[in-house]
């Protein structure tokens, strides 16, 4: 879609930007246009399903290390620095964008405006300058996009430019590398450079949105999946990566809001993207159906190879990377709500892969317990999954995003915390790990149990059956559920050794609090009194 007196605005909005000398500006081109560039410049290619895929180059995936926030009178006192968050002075990202806008003034330009946050109360108008075509394909997928009449005078909260083939200078622009990524909050500006991984525009809109809506809006920012029953009622999923978050999100039978990125209102659940941008490793049409059809002209592949002697992807291959993507948009799926808005949620779920085989397969938190578990984030690694382990890994990601929350988890904990007293929400956690003994000794928990267990918890059937307590973490675990066998439910009665289950599950504890110490000062008292309790 071209809108021609769009189009003229906005390059007087360039040359205002300081792009003066840009050779050509494609402005707000088509999937096919831009799959036909990319194709031109030999910068990607088709599979046999028409999808076109695209190699990111040395980054197949985001460089932590190298995001950084401009430190100013906004987010001095207000950002939580820590590891992931980490300050850089204005000087350097005035630098910076003047040396990139010189950059790509001699280069053609592809231009596209778009929203994120589905909500109109909440929407924020993008404007993204990409160097290639294929990266501006992913931002149409992404982010949420204009009719025609909502380009008209169309005019940007925030801008993304990003260029892969720029470098930093790491001794004159305050970066530790050639590649960096730099959000400015003060100037409303991302930029992205000397790397082509494209979800670095993606997280670097999230984590504008989870300093921006919770701050001056109110809006709870939450990296989980959603999707809403033919009622109208809500459920959200949190999981880190292998949890299932996206496989027992995908329901035939309820609407999908979206995949990755939401915001709570008073009354309502949004997502923020208008696309998906699913992990392909492993793909197949039996696991993923929804996925696998999504690959077709329209979607962008990033980081696989064929099959020898065709264009068939080899989804099983790790090659190039474990991090194989493809983005999409939302309505590539069958089921997905549009627009992407539900209601309150009436369920809460908390995804975990416990490798140590410690966690009951569903269990029912407490308000405090939530915010605790919230704001921990754990999950764990099994061997194989890295170099080097050998056996099971905690992993603790604070909200289940800790790479792109600007503020302290505490702040997004106690909003989760009111909203669900305030609305009166259920919140489950659950273990999608091992049963009868940790990785290596006990078994993986059938998915067919874990959607067992999930649907008894949308459709009501755990709410009057009796629980028990978890000795340790506290948690209630219900002694009975439809369509699972009572004796898993309670994890300790899997394990032949009861004695190592319970060292096992001290252990667990132990790793819990000694991370949680970071929070701790920003934590209220209900929060610090959910933790688990070593016996």
């Amino acid at each position: 879609m071209s809108v021609p007196n769009q189009f003229s605005l906005a390059k007087n909005s360039l040359l205002k930007l300081g792009l003066s000398m840009a050779d050509k500006v494609h402005y707000q081109l088509d999937p096919e246009t831009l799959t036909a560039q990319t194709l031109t410049r030999k910068e990607g290619v088709l599979n046999d399903t028409g999808a076109l895929l695209i190699n990111t180059g040395k980054f197949t995936g985001r460089s932590p290390k190298d995001k950084f926030t401009v430190i100013d009178d906004m987010t001095r006192d207000t950002v939580f620095w820590n590891d992931f968050n980490i300050p850089i002075e204005e000087q350097y990202f005035l630098g910076l964008k003047g040396k990139m806008l010189a950059y790509l003034a001699e280069k053609e330009i592809w231009v596209r405006d778009c929203f994120a946050c589905a909500d109109d109360s909440f929407r924020l108008r993008l404007r993204v300058i990409n160097e290639n075509p294929w990266s501006n394909l992913f931002c149409y997928n992404m982010f949420i996009r204009p009719t025609a009449s909502e380009l008209e005078n169309f005019e940007p909260h925030w801008h993304i430019i990003q260029a892969p083939g720029f470098k930093a200078n790491p001794e004159t622009d305050g970066t530790r590398a050639d590649n960096f990524a730099v959000i400015s909050f003060t100037h409303k500006t991302i930029l992205i450079g000397g790397t082509g991984y494209t979800g670095e525009m993606k997280k670097g809109i999230f984590t504008m949105l989870n300093y921006v809506l919770p701050v001056k809006a109110d809006v709870l920012s939450m990296h989980c999946s959603a999707n809403m029953g033919k009622d109208g009622d809500t459920a959200i999923f949190f999981g880190l990566s292998g949890t299932g978050k996206t496989t027992l999100s995908a329901d035939p039978n309820r609407l999908l809001i979206g995949d990755d990125e939401h915001g709570w209102t008073a009354d309502s659940v949004f997502n923020f993207e208008g696309g998906c941008y699913a992990k392909t490793i492993d793909l197949s049409e039996e696991k993923e159906p929804e996925i696998y059809r999504a690959i077709r002209p329209g979607a962008l592949v990033e980081n696989v190879t064929f099959h020898n002697s065709s264009n068939k992807i080899d989804f099983s291959s790790k090659k190039i990377t474990e991090n194989t993507r493809v983005s999409y948009p939302l309505h590539f799926i069958s089921n997905a709500l549009e627009p992407s808005i539900g209601k309150t949620p009436k369920n809460i779920f908390f995804l975990t892969c416990d490798a140590y085989g410690v966690l009951p397969p569903i269990s029912k938190l407490t308000a405090g317990q939530a915010m605790y578990q919230f704001i921990s984030g754990y999950t764990a690694k099994v061997a194989g999954t890295e170099a080097g382990v050998t056996e099971p890994k905690s992993t603790f990601s604070a909200c289940f995003g800790a790479p792109f929350l600007p503020l302290h988890p505490g702040q997004y904990a106690a909003m989760l915390g009111k909203k669900i007293n305030d609305s009166n929400v259920n919140v489950w956690m659950v273990n999608t790990g091992w049963s009868g003994g940790a990785y290596g000794v006990g078994s993986r928990m059938k998915l067919g149990y874990t959607r067992a267990m999930i649907t008894a918890a949308l459709e009501g059937k755990l709410d009057d059956v009796k629980y028990e307590p978890h000795p340790i973490f506290g948690m209630m675990m219900p002694t009975s559920c439809e369509g699972v066998p009572a004796e898993i439910l309670n994890p300790r009665n899997t394990w032949a050794d009861k004695a190592a289950y319970d060292a096992q599950a001290a252990n667990l504890a132990g790793q819990f609090i000694k991370n949680f110490e970071k929070y701790a000062s920003g934590a209220s008292a209900e929060i610090l009194a959910a933790a688990p309790k070593i016996i």
